[in-house]
């Protein structure tokens, strides 16, 4: 039987950065009585949850953080240029604890539904708790990666070893010492995994489905003296990343790649390389995204370092991507990712070469026709992103109908940020925003803010519902496909392109702006300017 309902003027669902700022600015500048529920036991989100060997954030820590706390961008010292899962979640706690944001989460709650009722205009919210609360609004803050991927592997139920997703591994954590230890996948979370087992684990085997690019992070501690001239320059800092293409302090070469000559392409990627991190990818000729013959080049310049670093020729050709355009997959920075298959205990076993995954044995996994023998299983595979999140959350909106069944064939969203016949209902960073191609924190804070103008705008005008029209829906979806279509990246089987989960719709899941964040906050603004122009005000 169902506890007395509560009622809130809003509900968040989530408590890692959406959430924590969601709450604050609903909360303290609003106003509001708010409801944050949060299935992890402390706030952090997708930093409570990934704690696997190696996790650290791969954007530079003094953007990855929170802006809107002035006197806390003067205050944190971070440890390296990107910190480890650890100090992030020490940084969020930090923040609940200095915002007082704990009293109004609900931890260790997963929210199992909601229904809009149609007659009151609330939203009806069910736990697993066998709880209801209703209101008004309802937030989905609940990452665009927190929907964890596990294929169906034949035979899994029948491994007599430890099996993890990197995800969801113990607060305890894994010993590898002297265990013969396999991980599956080598995307992004792989690559930072892989070298750290390496050095614990007596036999390492990888299980390769497709071969990333791979640039350096670089990771190291910071100069005291640049640290002293960023805090002293964050006014600037901030502008310069909200005014920037992806949330960073860069900026593209000016120029077609193919108008360098060899030799100044050359001194480029090198200076790229040697600084380490998303340079390469974010900061490169602006050509290369669009134009097969410059990304070809970018591509190249990756596969001859390879080469040069491992040393078995066998093993590099392994590791050489192929069959899709450099920087149209989540870009991986790595930290001896490549030197790691230099290792004597390590082995990389190639889909495509080898053989694939046939199944899970007793002993360990089937590939190829070979049997390997393993203590421990890490699977790397990945999330359900952006939409899995969001359709785990079970809504229904207007006549009852399920969020599942209106993304059937692929998001549809109004901004990234609300769906027709879901009035009130918010995503932050949701699918066909710029949420994973850009620095979390700075399209985060970009949505949060825009939302509590909206809810405030509403609220002074008597208003007590707002929805997304299907028509301005339907020509923000042709917008985003048409731009993605412009690029490279519908070439590749990404997870940006709904490829990586079995009967999943192909679709281009975040959004490009041409003008990128820049141009996408500059088009929110417009549309809150113009009375909240594509939406139904009622």
């Amino acid at each position: 039987m169902a506890s007395q309902t509560q009622h809130f003027d809003a509900i968040a669902i989530g408590a890692g950065f959406s959430g924590m700022y969601m709450l604050k600015t609903l909360r303290d500048r609003l106003g509001l009585k708010v409801c944050v529920y949060e299935a992890g036991e402390t706030v952090g989100g997708t930093w409570f949850w990934n704690r696997y060997p190696g996790a650290r954030c791969d954007s530079d820590s003094y953007v990855y953080c929170f802006t809107w706390d002035k006197q806390l961008l003067q205050e944190w010292e971070w440890s390296e240029r990107y910190p480890e899962q650890p100090e992030i979640l020490r940084y969020l706690e930090h923040v609940a604890v200095r915002h007082d944001l704990k009293r109004d989460i609900q931890f260790n709650t997963r929210v199992t539904g909601a229904d809009f009722d149609e007659s009151n205009g609330l939203w009806k919210v069910r736990t697993d708790k066998d709880e209801e609360a209703t209101a008004p609004y309802l937030i989905a803050a609940v990452g665009g990666l927190s929907d964890t991927n596990m294929p169906s592997f034949k035979g899994l139920e029948k491994f007599r070893g430890e099996w993890w997703h990197t995800s969801r591994f113990p607060h305890s954590g894994v010993d590898f010492t002297a265990k013969r230890v396999a991980v599956v996948g080598t995307g992004a979370t792989a690559v930072q995994a892989i070298p750290e087992i390496a050095q614990q684990a007596k036999q390492l085997t990888v299980f390769q489905r497709t071969a990333a690019y791979c640039v350096p992070a670089r990771n190291g501690k910071v100069d005291p003296e640049l640290v002293k001239a960023r805090k002293a320059d964050y006014e600037g800092v901030v502008t310069r990343i909200r005014e920037s293409f992806f949330g960073f302090e860069y900026k593209f070469i000016p120029k077609s790649i193919l108008e360098a000559t060899a030799e100044e392409r050359e001194r480029e990627f090198d200076r790229m390389w040697d600084a380490g991190g998303f340079a390469f990818w974010l900061a490169n000729y602006q050509d290369m995204f669009f134009s097969q013959e410059a990304n070809e080049l970018c591509a190249d310049y990756i596969k001859r370092k390879i080469r040069k670093t491992v040393k078995d020729p066998a093993v590099a050709q392994k590791l050489i991507p192929k069959g899709y355009p450099y920087g149209t997959k989540r870009q991986p920075l790595d930290t001896n990712y490549y030197e790691t298959f230099n290792k004597d205990n390590v082995l990389l076993v190639d889909a495509g070469s080898d053989g694939p995954i046939e199944e899970i044995t007793e002993q360990g996994i089937r590939a190829g026709g070979k049997e390997y023998e393993f203590d421990i299983v890490v699977f790397a595979t990945g999330f359900d992103a952006l939409t899995g999140p969001l359709k785990a959350l079970n809504l229904r909106g207007r006549g009852g109908r399920q969020l599942d069944h209106a993304w059937a064939d692929g998001p549809h969203s109004y901004l990234g940020i609300a769906v027709a016949g879901f009035p009130n209902l918010f995503t932050i960073t949701g699918p066909q925003s710029p949420s994973v191609l850009s620095n979390m924190p700075v399209s985060i804070e970009q949505h949060v803010e825009w939302v509590a103008d909206c809810i405030d705008y509403m609220r002074k005008r008597g208003n007590t519902i707002i929805e997304a029209t299907p028509e301005a829906q339907e020509r923000w979806v042709a917008h985003v496909n048409e731009i993605a279509g412009m690029t490279l990246m519908p070439r590749a089987n990404s997870w940006y392109m709904s490829a990586n989960i079995a009967g999943k719709p192909r679709a281009f899941l975040p959004y490009l702006d041409p003008e990128g964040v820049a141009g996408y906050r500059k088009r929110c603004d417009e549309i809150a300017v113009n009375g909240y122009e594509g939406f139904s005000l009622m």
